[in-house]
């Protein structure tokens, strides 16, 4: 369950932690287990972790469901949408031949990225980034 509700990379540590029980107990008699803190240590990780359905959603909405997009009609659709929205220039950054062309940098963008986090959760490094 850590990869579908847990945020983050809990899921590696999980299974981190399952690998440890597991070699410990590599030789040992099924009666007399040895190890029981890994398992005891992701429990506690899983029960503190922030919780997102994120993955989930996006698998049963976007990819399962299509979010009520149909493709054989999308582009037809597309093509006689009323409006034509352009691509806003924040868009452009670091790692886009046209936000070079524009003169942005990394510590530009490192900055826009900083400022848009929505959630913000506070990161060791935040201190490095002038905000």
């Amino acid at each position: 369950m850590s990869a579908e509700d847990c945020w983050g990379i809990l899921t590696q540590e999980v299974k981190a932690l399952h690998d440890s029980y597991t070699e410990i107990n590599r030789n040992t008699a099924a009666k007399t287990p040895k190890g029981r803190i890994f398992i005891s240590k992701a429990v506690i990780l899983l029960c503190l972790a922030k919780k997102s359905r994120d993955a989930d959603h996006l698998q049963n909405f976007v990819y399962d469901q299509q979010a009520g997009l149909d493709p054989e009609t999308l582009t037809d659709e597309l093509e006689q949408a009323v409006e034509y929205v352009p691509i806003s220039d924040y868009a452009y950054d670091c790692h886009t031949p046209q936000g070079r062309a524009m003169g942005r940098t990394k510590a530009e963008f490192f900055k826009a990225e900083q400022e848009a986090l929505n959630p913000f959760i506070p990161g060791l490094f935040d201190n490095l980034i002038d905000s």
